[in-house]
């Protein structure tokens, strides 16, 4: 088969799989798409020896001829962009997150199902050296029956706030990103190393605190989410802006458990993206004092992998999205399914912490009859999207954040694009 010819929607978080493009054998850059026009001239720059058309209007931008589409843009705008790509024929490729509201989750999954079209969700954590190891050793009965797993992404972004907000009131960072939002990079890992499918959860939201409220973020610090999968097994999930950074999963099962390194622990980051503690037995009940096995995942494309983002994980989830595409029945895509196993728990655990913290069941919408209960639920924190559904960023309400915080953000601005 030919390349597949590939089109990038959003030119800086898009610049991992822009690069893929034009590096990989197997596909072809042919376009990109940004509002911000100094972020294309700046890849015109870089690319001035290929034959790469630019737009900033997606309604055009889509209308190229080209096989696939990566969206890049801002988190909470995803659905609706990738609704309108597979209607044009193309393929997706969607980074995080997959929708912010149920109406949406439903016709995004239904535009996979009426058009064909390969959807494949860009969690790039679950392509992680050590939890992708992870997934295999688990799907290969290492540790047994899940019983209780952990997930943590945290991320101290306030040094980064200017350069990814810039000082904007209404960015989605500050106006939209709830405390149980950006869920998918602690949960998804675990959903996609087990293949098991959350049925409730019960939500928790931090309180405010100054670190938030100075760069005009309106939501809690963090939010955590425990989630009952289907087996019966017990799930934290925990992510947000603590002040010292961690990536962290953990899987206990009936035969043992296996985890990756921790930052806390004096180990780099590569090490901690990469080591495997496999502490397990061969049989449940034997209860052996063998030593733990401790070991740096590697694979075949590891090598290759390394030179890109997220620690090489960008790699992996673009390589196979382009696979999957040209037929290949080892491709690994997360398919719109199992984007919304990942996505859902934070929607509905939010929905818990509204509610005072009682459990919430999370609907299965590979069932038309489920659907057709949200078809019209448009609850979000989006005035745009959500109507008469509007929820506040914070539980308590929305802070109160003056015009001179935002004003003091964007003065602090690299010049960096996010």
């Amino acid at each position: 088969m030919n390349k597949i010819r590939v089109g990038v929607l959003g030119a800086y978080r898009g610049k991992q799989m822009i690069e893929f493009c034009c590096k990989s054998d197997n596909a072809e850059l042919v376009a990109i798409c940004d509002k911000n026009q100094e972020l294309l001239d700046k890849q015109k720059e870089e690319r001035k020896d290929l034959d790469i058309a630019y737009y900033t209007d997606f309604d055009e931008f889509i209308k190229h001829e080209m096989d696939a589409v990566v969206l890049a843009n801002y988190a909470h705008q995803h659905a609706p962009f990738a609704i309108k790509a597979m209607k044009e024929g193309k393929h997706v490729y969607s980074e995080v997150l997959p929708c912010q509201c149920m109406k949406e989750a439903v016709e995004l999954i239904e535009t996979v199902e009426e058009t064909g079209k390969i959807y494949a969700y860009g969690e790039n954590y679950c392509y992680m050296q050590s939890p992708y190891e992870m997934r295999r050793l688990y799907r290969a009965g290492k540790i047994g029956e899940l019983e209780y797993a952990e997930g943590e992404y945290i991320h101290n972004c306030e040094e980064l706030w200017p350069d990814i907000t810039y000082g904007e009131r209404d960015h989605w960072r500050n106006r939209h990103m709830y405390s149980n939002f950006y869920c998918t990079h602690s949960i998804g890992p675990i959903i996609h190393i087990t293949g098991l499918r959350p049925v409730s959860v019960v939500g928790f939201e931090s309180t405010m605190t100054e670190r938030h409220l100075r760069v005009g973020a309106m939501s809690g610090q963090f939010g955590i989410e425990m989630i009952t999968l289907e087996n019966g097994a017990i799930v934290k999930s925990i992510h947000g802006d603590l002040y010292k950074c961690s990536i962290f999963w953990s899987l206990y099962g009936s035969k043992g458990r296996v985890e990756c390194g921790r930052e806390g622990a004096g180990l780099s980051r590569d090490e901690v993206l990469g080591n495997i503690y496999l502490d397990a037995d061969e049989y449940s009940g034997e209860y052996s004092k063998k030593p733990i096995e401790k070991y740096m995942a590697r694979d075949a494309l590891t090598d290759k992998a390394e030179k890109f983002g997220h620690g090489g994980s960008d790699f992996y989830s673009m390589y196979h999205f382009i696979e999957k595409i040209r037929g290949s029945k080892d491709a690994d895509i997360i398919d719109v399914y199992e984007a919304l196993d990942m996505f859902l728990p934070g929607l509905f655990a939010y929905r818990s912490v509204l509610a005072g913290g009682i459990p919430v069941a999370i609907p299965d919408l590979r069932k038309k009859e489920v659907r057709d209960e949200y078809r019209n639920d448009t609850t979000c924190t989006d005035p745009s999207v959500a109507g008469d559904m509007l929820i506040p960023v914070y539980s308590k309400g929305n802070p109160d954040i003056p015009d001179e915080v935002y004003e003091s953000v964007k003065k602090k601005m690299s010049g960096a694009k996010y």
